[in-house]
């Protein structure tokens, strides 16, 4: 039975906390709409996605008001496009791209994702198409975001596909330069990419999941930090148990929104993301939860450790509240969207290398990150080699999504606005991998991937 004072609670949360549903996302089903004409693809996937979504925002909205639970984001996440517009005659996606973009304004969404290509075995011609047209199509449209995994512990890295994603992301960064290299910022490169992921930009509808599902992705660093200052100064065991109690209460209010979503949508219900997603506003930052166990600053020695408790806290409280958890969940670290981490890059306190290390113990990777303009393609690959490194040895999702900003060099600053926020731009190693990259082939599978 609800008391009053968990409705006291759940008040104060939303009202001083920053508590909120970060996205109600729509995962739509694409594999019917494949067509051998590219025109006739893009009008097919237009009239599902607008008849599917036509009622997605009203309904968030609807909830929003119907409960005082603020719904940031209404997205829609749909078949990675490589397989559906495989069967196309074209050598380019942009057409398709479009199409999204025309849907996902039409029906009202912030974002929509699933440009996207599932590479870590290899590649197929609808892959090499659609990873060619990543460019244009980010540059070109205003609310797609763009996706590929290129590792799994099950297959291993596919260096081929590093090597052709870092020169996609300068390319990308070039057409885009008027807005610092905005359309990186819809594009992440993943190892072990999950099928229901709720949050932009690196969502997908996957082939394992029903026609139309709805997921949820939760928020509330701002409740975490709150909470964590009733107990200074005490040992990390009631830490732990502090932090595992208020995702509960985060994640229950998650699960209520999902059910009701899908009550309305008549759409089935998919999971709960419980992930802490910060926002650049003060107050909604994970940088923070972590100095409130003690950091001087985010970045400094003791970092790791600290985030390790969180995300793991974080599951636990989730998982007993829920029992459709999933996407990512966890913590995440991206720098131009948590006012604390900007802050310690500003300050010199957190590089890419401490970055690198956090993302062993969290739910995703090296997140908006801007770096400086001239650096070399081939190193941006091996920042995305060493990062599927991660995932690929530890079984874990990692992805990374860094902004090359044109004509931007240490020192300078990007902005993005919104949730996107800002960031300085981060040193990069300035000895070069291009040797390394050029090898091209597979890193192999870790020895523990064969479980079967």
């Amino acid at each position: 039975m609800i008391t009053s004072n968990e409705i006291l609670q759940t008040i104060k949360m939303i009202d001083q906390q920053h508590l909120d549903i970060r996205t109600v996302t729509m995962g739509i089903n694409l594999l019917g709409c494949a067509h051998q004409e590219a025109e006739v693809c893009a009008g097919k996937i237009y009239d599902r996605v607008t008849y599917l979504a036509q009622n997605l925002v009203r309904v968030g909205e609807s909830i929003e008001q119907e409960f005082g639970i603020p719904i940031v984001n209404k997205r829609i996440s749909v078949t990675p496009i490589s397989l559906v517009a495989s069967s196309c005659d074209t050598d380019n996606y942009f057409v398709i791209a479009r199409s999204l973009d025309r849907a996902a304004k039409e029906v009202g969404v912030n974002f929509i994702g699933g440009f996207s290509a599932l590479v870590h075995k290899g590649l197929t011609k609808g892959d090499r198409i659609l990873i060619t047209s990543i460019p244009e199509a980010l540059a070109g449209t205003e609310r797609v975001c763009s996706s590929v995994n290129v590792a799994t512990t099950k297959a291993g890295i596919n260096m081929d596909a590093v090597a052709a994603m870092g020169k996609i992301i300068k390319q990308t960064a070039e057409l885009t330069a008027v807005d610092d290299g905005i359309g990186c910022a819809k594009l992440v490169v993943f190892a072990n990419a999950v099928e229901d992921n709720p949050f932009m930009a690196g969502a997908f509808h996957g082939v394992g999941e029903a026609e139309c599902v709805i997921n949820v992705g939760v928020s509330g660093p701002g409740v975490v930090h709150n909470a964590l200052l009733e107990c200074r100064g005490k040992p990390f065991d009631e830490v732990a148990e502090t932090i595992k109690r208020t995702a509960f209460r985060v994640t229950r209010m998650g699960q209520l929104v999902a059910l009701e979503a899908s009550k309305r949508l008549g759409v089935p219900f998919g999971v709960v993301d419980l992930s802490l997603a910060p926002t650049p506003a003060i107050g909604d930052s994970v940088a923070d939860i972590l100095e409130e166990m003690g950091l001087e600053s985010v970045g400094t020695h003791g970092t790791t450790a600290a985030l390790a408790l969180l995300n793991d806290a974080v599951k636990k409280g989730g998982i007993m509240a829920s029992s459709h958890v999933g996407g990512l969940s966890g913590a995440f670290i991206p720098v131009s969207e948590d006012a604390g981490m900007i802050a310690a890059a500003e300050r010199g306190a957190l590089c890419i290398d401490k970055l690198e290390a956090m993302t062993c113990v969290c739910s995703v990777g090296l997140d908006m990150i801007a770096i400086p303009g001239d650096t070399p393609a081939e190193t941006i690959s091996a920042i995305i080699a060493d990062e599927a490194a991660i995932g690929m040895i530890n079984n874990k999702t990692t992805a990374v999504r860094v902004i090359p900003a044109p004509g931007k060099k240490v020192g300078d600053k990007v902005s993005f606005g919104g949730l996107l926020g800002s960031a300085p731009i981060m040193p990069v190693h300035p000895y070069s991998s291009k040797a390394f990259i050029d090898r091209g082939g597979h890193i192999p599978a870790p020895i523990h991937s064969l479980r079967n």
